[in-house]
């Protein structure tokens, strides 16, 4: 039995018995290590150094700025504007819930922190107004999903790093993809509603309200305009955007709002600890990296692929539906740092921007967002909603569908995807 199916198998085994990913990544590159008689001390050099790009302190500081803004009343003054923006039509309040997600995915960079600010909220209202707890819970799961897609991005962060692109090019290029689907989750929740008829009892729409609302939250519209505007006009990098955010949230919760306290300070820096601890999946994953080179992993994949990397609409396909298996199981951030190494170049060869290959990636995530077992915005939205995480799973099935729209997009329009970073940064730069 050859090395690497000695690895596969280890690698296979541990995931079976549940051992935590970081772990099962880690032994793998020990057996690898091993058998290529490469002395272990690497596994720890290499986790020392993973930790070191700079780059990757937006991440934590991403997720304090948006608890804080949550809990500083950033987010209830946006979903007010949405309700505006939105009037009495069928489905009003699931149309909120995509609007007001989509705009605190712009401060946020996280799928599942996004559907408790948001969800926290409008879910509990769409109860009180006769909406099912399926249909709730589904919307904002599916809705709190923007939050990886829409910039700035925790996963295009990692995608960026570990592929080599300009993190910049990653946030514009998910602009005109997070829209759209944004779009289709709107369409699809607006249909399931008329369906079942809920809502419509607000509110109709009228300029007065938008504007008293708009004025209200001037300083929470702001955010975005100033981090976003602070990285596409080059005063500040995507790091230094995520401290910006963060002095911003607080001098808004503090002084504007008055809705932060030492309290709700210290659960928002508790909250950050536990999602930055994912990052230690980077360390094992970096060297699992290194030793598939070692192995020539990802030349062997696209000699095995063959015929499929000539064909990038038959490469896509199958790496789209490989990744949404995998999704099912794996965290996403595990997911981008184990396959891409191995894909990318693969994507590369059938002639697949890497931009475009990482915004394919994105969006195979956040379908992973949605599915069970491990789907995290399920597992929010059921306990927000009270609802079972079967119950929710079968709900969110037409929202996935949204997202493979998406997907097809990406897939039949690629220069669309890299339009607007063609535009600012020039192409290939």
């Amino acid at each position: 039995m050859s090395d690497v199916a000695i690895i596969c198998i280890v690698f296979c085994v541990l995931m079976v018995m549940g051992v935590p990913i970081y772990a099962v990544v880690g032994f793998s590159v020990a057996v690898a290590l091993h058998y290529a008689d490469i002395p272990q001390t690497m596994l720890a050099q290499t986790a020392f150094t993973a930790l070191q790009p700079f780059p990757l302190l937006s991440i934590p500081l991403f997720v304090l700025a948006g608890r804080l803004m949550e809990k500083g009343g950033m987010a209830t003054h946006l979903i007010r504007i949405a309700t505006s923006l939105v009037g009495a039509y069928k489905g009003s309040l699931g149309l909120v819930t995509v609007i007001a997600c989509a705009f605190f995915a712009a401060l946020n960079g996280s799928g599942p922190a996004t559907t408790a600010a948001v969800g926290s909220v409008t879910i509990p209202t769409m109860l009180k107004e006769g909406y099912s707890r399926r249909y709730a819970g589904a919307v904002a799961a599916s809705a709190g999903a923007l939050g990886s897609l829409i910039p700035p991005s925790n996963l295009m962060v990692i995608y960026a790093l570990v592929a080599e692109v300009s993190i910049p090019r990653m946030f514009f290029a998910g602009i005109i993809p997070g829209i759209l689907v944004t779009a289709l989750l709107l369409l699809t929740a607006w249909w399931i509603a008329a369906r079942n008829g809920y809502g419509g009892r607000g509110e109709p729409f009228a300029w007065n309200p938008l504007l008293r609302a708009l004025w209200a939250g001037k300083w929470a519209v702001g955010a975005p305009l100033v981090i976003l505007g602070g990285i596409y006009t080059g005063v500040f990098t995507p790091t230094e955007a995520a401290g910006v955010a963060v002095a911003y949230a607080l001098f808004v919760g503090l002084f504007v709002y008055k809705e932060l306290n030492a309290t709700s300070i210290l659960e928002a820096l508790r909250f950050t600890a536990l999602i930055a601890g994912l990052l230690v999946l980077i360390t094992p994953t970096t060297a699992f990296g290194q030793v598939l080179a070692l192995y020539n992993l990802p030349e062997r994949t696209i000699e095995l692929l063959g015929p499929i990397v000539q064909n990038k609409w038959l490469f896509l396909l199958a790496v789209g539906t490989f990744l949404i298996l995998i999704g099912t199981f794996m965290e996403s951030l595990a997911q981008i740092i184990l396959f891409t190494p191995v894909l990318l170049p693969a994507a590369m060869k059938a002639g697949i921007d890497p931009i475009t290959f990482g915004i394919f990636t994105v969006l195979t995530c956040e379908i992973g967002f949605l599915t069970p077992p491990v789907g995290g915005n399920l597992f929010i939205g059921a306990r927000l909603a009270k609802a079972s995480v079967e119950q929710i799973s079968v709900a969110v099935i037409p929202f996935c569908v949204a997202y493979i729209l998406g997907m097809a997009f990406v897939v039949a329009l690629p220069q669309v995807v890299v339009w607007l970073p063609n535009l600012v940064f020039g192409v290939g730069k």
